[in-house]
């Protein structure tokens, strides 16, 4: 016998379902709120239907986020990530999602939006994604242990940062083909050339104050 006592969304949750007629739509979505940490692919299921035909205002809420925070206990975060895992395996991974009828828990929906971000977002090599899905799908690693692998993999694809000495190069050698050009024409203002000639010299300022900051090269 289960003696683990029901938290307040929980017991939230059965008080309304006490008045709601057996069945309905209304039911089974708190319902599968009610089951959400083993069964949160069904409250996926179950929240695009209420969001995608609207039932939120057939049952007095304003929007979807209200009826998330205030009958189904939700925070707009926690919804958003979970709708947005959903259709990944949906649309994405659709093998896994037939392992909800299965007695092995299906992953975490915050390791599935993992995988949906390495996809999506951050666009992992064909190589790493297959990594990050075998810890998340076959081996059932914990989610920190699955963050600090996608933010590991990350920052190993991730493009060198920029060197600014070469963007600030680039913007000095277009300012003075610029000075070149106005200058061969009779009706530039003399102010415009002036202010032309202020920007090169902050330019080589700027440009030199970097050098002078950058490490030495061994």
């Amino acid at each position: 016998m289960d003696t683990q006592p029901k938290s307040k969304a929980e017991q939230h949750i059965e008080q309304i379902m006490r008045h709601i007629e057996p069945g309905s739509e209304r039911y089974q979505a708190l319902d599968c709120a009610k089951r959400f940490k083993s069964s949160w692919v069904d409250l996926g299921e179950r929240l695009v239907t209420v969001r995608n035909r609207g039932l939120y205002r057939d049952w007095g809420y304003a929007d979807f986020d209200e009826y998330c925070a205030r009958e189904i206990r939700l925070r707009k975060a926690t919804a958003e990530k979970l709708l947005l895992a959903y259709h990944f395996l949906e649309n994405n991974e659709p093998q896994i999602l037939a392992r909800k009828q299965e007695l092995r828990p299906l992953p975490d929906f915050r390791a599935v939006d993992l995988l949906r971000q390495a996809q999506e977002e951050k666009h992992f090599p064909d190589e790493q994604y297959a990594q990050l899905r075998k810890a998340v799908v076959e081996e059932e690693r914990s989610h920190p242990t699955l963050l600090k692998l996608f933010k590991e993999t990350a920052a190993e694809i991730a493009p060198p940062p920029a060197d600014p000495a070469l963007h600030y190069r680039a913007c000095l050698q277009t300012a003075r083909r610029l000075e070149i050009a106005l200058r061969s024409l009779d009706d530039v203002p003399a102010e415009a050339l002036r202010h032309l000639h202020e920007l090169l010299q902050w330019l080589e300022e700027r440009l030199d104050a970097i050098d002078k900051t950058a490490p030495a090269e061994s």
